[in-house]
């Protein structure tokens, strides 16, 4: 069976893809779901970073530890090796909606997740907890139910 990829995107890949591919990742092992693979981009990326502090201690108290992430620049070959690709915000799903296969955490759980760069722990708590519901909502409707 062919690998599916998944793709989460934000603004800078730093915040919140990279907490919903570790979290869906995490899941998707947890559940022994096969044959998906899980990754992010940023469509405004700085490339050599690293993932935000609060972004990963708020996965380090989920129990999800974060090892090495570096962010990546979202590109159209990215876009076309993915599956379903998963916007952060309906401003990124519309500037991407041409692209196919496209959806936000709006269209699967009902809320965009606001970015919480530069905000307190709290903040990064409250992303991380609505990115784990939209996880929850994606396995449940999109990877169990994906057909070719």
């Amino acid at each position: 069976m062919k690998r599916k990829k998944i793709l989460f995107v934000c603004t800078g890949n730093t915040c919140r893809s990279p907490m919903a591919e570790l979290l869906l990742r995490d899941k998707i092992k947890k559940a022994k779901i096969k044959w998906w693979d899980v990754s992010s981009c940023g469509i405004q990326a700085e490339v050599g970073g690293t993932i935000s502090v609060n972004s990963k201690t708020a996965l380090n108290e989920a129990g999800i530890s974060v090892d090495k992430f570096s962010p990546r620049q979202l590109t159209q070959k990215i876009i076309a090796a993915s599956n379903i690709v998963v916007c952060m915000t309906g401003s990124q799903k519309q500037l991407l909606e041409d692209c196919g296969n496209v959806v936000c955490v709006k269209d699967i759980c009902g809320y965009d997740v606001p970015d919480p760069y530069g905000l307190d722990i709290e903040a990064y708590r409250t992303t991380r907890d609505a990115l784990s519901v939209a996880c929850d909502l994606i396995i449940k409707n999109y990877i169990l139910q994906y057909k070719d």
